[in-house]
């Protein structure tokens, strides 16, 4: 069918209008009366459902509607504009969870990864219906919002390896690990309680050992069930509504183990249940689960086997050498090749942050200076010391001949520019003259801090307003790190959050448009954090400097928020941490050392929560 769609507004010069039909820009065309229209022929009605327009300037989106539209069927649609009805709201955007949106709103919240939470009904790692009691305690306190690291499929060999949550095989697939067996049919016999116990007895996730007892069990659940499971219309429907990622996830997995198909899409289809059912249930309390968007995907996913045009395979991501890790990090994540992702207006990126909005009402963009630049390491280096930024403005030979300083331990070659230099993050400058050490100096501060910031400010500009239109999710970006300074007007532009952490180098007054955290899954905690094992009230007053800030959310670490009760913390604070970056090989192990319906009972910890949490009026 043909469709006209038409829209009156008023734009200034050198701006223009676009219609986004399924995740497609559509160029209008400027009629009298400021009326801009464009008509699309072979429109489906499905596409009538969700559509939306932007302002385009130079080839960027400036401005966005408030929310989406939806239409029936027919040969002309006149629409209006969809301004903010919220006044003083700070975002260009509405939000799935309306409380964000509310002017002057503060809230708070609690972080930690589903693999460790801890049950008696769970089979030695945490699973999506643990995430229940958690729920009942941030309602019970006031808190609106649970953190959570990727829950998506890390699967390989189920080896420590899997045990990294940032190296997904699918950044569509949920984890099967998180499946919660008794839902499944699974009787709780004596083998089971025996097995069970002793998995759950142990003071921290063997990753090894339950995935080879758990998968186990869900195969049999599938040999048992599975028949009757695929010919229900519920399955049906779940795999018509996923097919854009879902054909393609269960064809590599049953590729990679010699398996049919249809069971990948099986335990999809009841991890989907499960976790819907809790979100659901989170949802109607008030609380909002938080995801986690890796900002890598790995070479061996099956988004990488089935779509290689999408990745730079001849390279790695990784981090300078900051903070968290004095030579560099390598994450072992291909680059994206962003060029080929642009072709059909990142469709792909849209696809994935929509499957993230069905679980959660914000995320966490992980390492946000990657959408600006990324530390790229050719595949032959394993070191982080050996990267350089893509995409960049290198230098020619003539350049640096010209500023008399040498090639040989300054710079090394830009693989994407062939014949150009970037200086090396770690340049051997000392045996130089006085004078060359200036120049050089000069130009390294220029390259990595000044040289590139309307080149990456644009690059930025180009991606993240097409991705953060795509949901109503609330965008936090990880903005740690070499920040170039570009980057907070880009952030403060779009309305992400920047977060703020304890023990960061962060000049200025925290704003409003903020997340604050005492630590996080890749630092030591509060507790490890200190000298001394600080005291339960001086955790407390630790904790009270967050709460009280302007951020708009305060998220602390599960075990920050514990630390305040002698009874329920941890006695060891030195194992508390959950990550350490700056070892690749790391097991990702840690489990709280509680049954979280423990929380409930917490009554001295409870009112020290729900009190603090209100009196820096950030209740739910």
């Amino acid at each position: 069918m043909t469709v006209t769609f038409k829209i009156q507004y008023e734009t200034r010069w050198g701006e223009s209008l676009a219609l986004v039909l399924q995740d497609k820009k559509h160029p209008m065309q400027w009629g009298e009366g400021a009326v801009w229209s464009v008509t699309v022929k072979d429109c489906p009605a499905a596409a009538l459902k969700d559509y939306t327009y932007v302002v385009m300037r130079d080839g960027l989106i400036v401005r966005t509607e408030w929310s989406h539209h939806s239409s029936k069927s027919a040969r002309e649609i006149t629409d209006a504009w969809i301004d903010c009805p919220i006044p003083g709201c700070p975002f260009p955007r509405a939000h799935q969870a309306e409380k964000f949106d509310r002017p002057g709103f503060r809230g708070a919240g609690t972080a930690v990864p589903v693999f460790s939470l801890r049950t008696p009904a769970d089979f030695g790692i945490g699973e999506f219906r643990d995430l229940r009691p958690l729920v009942d305690w941030a309602a019970a306190t006031h808190q609106c919002v649970i953190q959570l690291l990727p829950v998506n499929d890390t699967t390989r060999k189920g080896g420590w390896q899997d045990s990294y949550p940032y190296s997904p095989v699918s950044t569509f697939a949920l984890h099967p690990l998180y499946m919660h067996l008794q839902d499944l049919g699974i009787k709780e016999d004596a083998a089971f309680r025996k097995q069970q116990a002793a998995l759950n007895a142990l003071p921290e996730l063997d990753y090894p050992k339950v995935f080879k007892a758990k998968m186990a069990y869900i195969r049999q659940a599938y040999e048992k069930r599975g028949a009757k499971d695929l010919a229900s219309a519920a399955f049906k429907r779940f795999c018509k509504e996923n097919q854009g990622w879902l054909d393609e996830y269960t064809a590599f997995c049953a590729r990679r183990d010699k398996l049919e198909p249809e069971y990948y899409a099986w335990m999809q289809y009841h991890l989907d249940k499960q976790f819907c059912e809790e979100v659901d249930y989170a949802r109607a309390k008030g609380v909002s689960f938080k995801g986690d968007l890796p900002i890598g995907v790995s070479a061996d996913s099956a988004e990488a086997y089935w779509h290689p045009e999408l990745f730079n395979l001849d390279s790695s991501t990784g981090a300078p050498p900051d903070f968290f890790s004095r030579d560099g990090q390598n994450w072992g994540f291909p680059t994206y090749n962003w060029e080929e992702m642009a072709k059909d207006d990142y469709a792909w990126w849209k696809a994935r942050l929509r499957k993230m909005s069905r679980y959660f009402d914000a995320f966490r963009i992980d390492h946000i200076l990657g959408f600006f630049r990324i530390w790229e390491i050719p595949t032959e280096y394993k070191s982080g010391m050996m990267g350089h930024f893509n995409p960049a403005l290198p230098y020619s030979p003539e350049d640096i001949a010209a500023l008399g300083l040498p090639l040989e331990g300054l710079f090394h070659p830009d693989p994407r520019h062939p014949g150009m230099y970037q200086p090396l993050i770690a340049p051997d400058s000392a045996s130089l003259p006085q004078w060359q050490q200036e120049r050089f100096g000069a130009l390294y501060n220029d390259f990595f801090y000044h040289r590139h910031d309307e080149f990456w400010r644009r690059n930025a500009e180009k991606k993240l307003p097409e991705l953060l239109g795509a949901t109503g999710m609330l965008a936090c970006g990880e903005d740690l790190g070499m920040v170039p300074d570009c980057v907070p007007g880009v952030m403060d532009r779009e309305k992400i959050l920047s977060l703020k952490m304890r023990g960061m180098e962060q000049e200025g007054e925290w704003k409003y448009l903020s997340v604050c955290a005492t630590s996080s899954h890749d630092m030591e905690t509060l507790r490890m954090q200190c000298a001394e094992d600080p005291k339960p009230w001086e955790v407390r007053r630790m904790l009270w400097d967050f709460l009280d800030s302007p951020s708009m959310l305060a998220i602390f670490p599960l075990q920050d928020w514990v630390a305040m009760d002698p009874q329920l913390r941890r006695p060891d604070r030195m194992a508390e941490r959950i990550n350490e970056p700056a070892n690749p090989h790391h097991h990702w192990r840690f489990r709280l050392h509680f049954d979280l319906h423990e929380l409930m009972e917490a009554s001295e910890l409870n009112v020290a929560v729900e009190g603090m949490v209100k009196d820096a009026r950030r209740a739910a």
